[in-house]
């Protein structure tokens, strides 16, 4: 009973500590018998580091919150520092792993008399979040993943990018905003947070905006009338000079603008006349 206190003792110790003081550090308890946890989800066998460290990248993408490892073959000398090297793998290289765990933990011991590693799992985003997560094979795929957002109005938006390259998201932001004004109605702020290291990167996106969604819904609903009337008031088999010429018109004799800025452009130019030379272009 005292053992089992002092096992305990030191794991609630462990867990406060903080993903990285475990660099290096593992527990050793032999023999050790353990008991289901509960929340216990998993038990997978692992003969080597590779398969030791894909399992806890598994565990950690589905969100598991505790599993056993059987090591029966795992050389019993060599199993402390291959725990310390793919719990760092996991919590820092890993991409979910670096993004959606706050801690992970382990002890050696026994399970029904074989070698095993109970683990635990704690989460700093849920398994919701986890699930949410959109997966890219490349950067090719992201503007559309980012067009769908911000035409849905998300206020954040979780990529896997298998074959990540470095992108402008500020840049492309604004560039989505002035190429559909007829659907985002205000071009939001965004700040991003890259995690993981390697080819694979997830990206976390967060837009802010001055508007609520609602708001925002409701302008794109007043001003959808005006950009059908355009679309129908230029059908038809005349070139894109005649169109562009149409469409002048079309704006020209209907609204009449004082020339300002706004963070609705699409929406203060045809509710309220207000706009500056750029979003009249656009629209």
């Amino acid at each position: 009973m005292k053992r089992a206190r002092l096992v305990s003792l030191f794991l609630c110790a462990a867990l406060l500590t903080g993903c990285d003081a475990f660099d290096g550090q593992y527990v050793r308890v032999t023999p050790h018998t353990m008991q289901p946890s509960k929340g216990q989800t998993e038990t997978n066998q692992a003969e080597n580091y590779t398969q030791l460290r894909d399992i806890l990248i598994r565990m950690a993408a589905s969100g598991t919150e505790s599993g056993v490892i059987l090591v029966p073959d795992y050389p019993e000398e060599d199993l402390p520092d291959g725990l310390a090297i793919a719990r760092r793998h996991v919590c820092n290289f890993d991409p979910i792993g670096s993004y959606a765990l706050d801690e992970m933990s382990y002890e050696i011991g026994k399970k029904n008399g074989t070698p095993a590693v109970a683990v635990e799992l704690t989460y700093c985003h849920s398994r919701s979040d986890i699930r949410g997560i959109v997966r890219l094979a490349n950067s090719e795929q992201l503007e559309q993943t980012v067009l769908t957002a911000l035409e849905e109005i998300e206020f954040r938006q979780v990529i896997l990018v298998e074959d990540y390259t470095k992108t402008d998201f500020g840049q492309m932001v604004q560039n989505l905003a002035q190429a559909n004004p007829q659907h985002i109605m205000e071009c939001p702020q965004v700040s991003v947070d890259v995690y993981g290291q390697g080819a694979a990167r997830l990206i976390e996106l967060s837009f802010t905006y001055e508007n609520g969604r609602d708001v925002l819904r409701q302008m794109r609903q007043q001003v959808s009338k005006v950009f059908d009337s355009a679309s129908l008031y230029v059908s038809g088999d005349g070139s894109d000079r005649q169109k562009l010429n149409q469409l002048y018109s079309f704006l020209m004799d209907r609204f009449t603008y004082t020339m300002d800025s706004s963070i609705t452009p699409a929406y203060s130019l045809l509710r309220h006349g207000v706009g500056d030379s750029r979003a009249f272009a656009n629209v």
